[in-house]
């Protein structure tokens, strides 16, 4: 049995906000986000480091990312969309897609004095809501 959560999220076991899915990958809003319309894309295979997928999985990957920063962009209308692989938390790849509205927005400024978001689920259902409808 695989305890990822993020495979149990991409399996849809453990629910989330999701905001896409095909084949290969899956979409959902982020649990603590820097910025309201923060989204993790995740492969649906589990591999823990991104540049380990195959050339497939990997150029899809990217490509749905590239979708949903343009989406987050109309969405929030940040000062820039920015996307970060970093994987500290969850051993499974993942891009994090982030509306950056300041510089410090990416950098560990935010967590480090706690200025992470925990929305209700309503509020993230709201957001998720808004995201998919741009999505097409």
């Amino acid at each position: 049995m695989n305890e990822c959560t993020f495979c149990k999220i991409g399996n849809q076991e453990i629910s989330s906000h999701k905001i896409y899915e095909d084949d290969l990958t899956f979409a959902f809003l982020d649990r603590h986000p820097i910025n309201p319309g923060h989204i993790l894309v995740i492969p649906k295979r589990h591999e823990p480091d991104f540049y380990k997928l195959d050339i497939d999985t990997y150029t899809h990957l990217m490509l749905v990312v590239k979708k949903l920063a343009g989406i987050v962009n109309s969405f929030s209308e940040p000062k820039k969309v920015g996307i970060v692989v970093a994987g500290w938390d969850i051993t499974h790849a993942h891009i994090h897609v982030i509306p950056m509205h300041d510089y410090n927005d990416i950098t560990s400024k935010s967590v480090l004095e706690g200025k992470r978001a925990n929305p209700t689920t309503e509020e993230l259902s709201v957001v998720a809501d808004k995201l998919r409808n741009l999505f097409g």
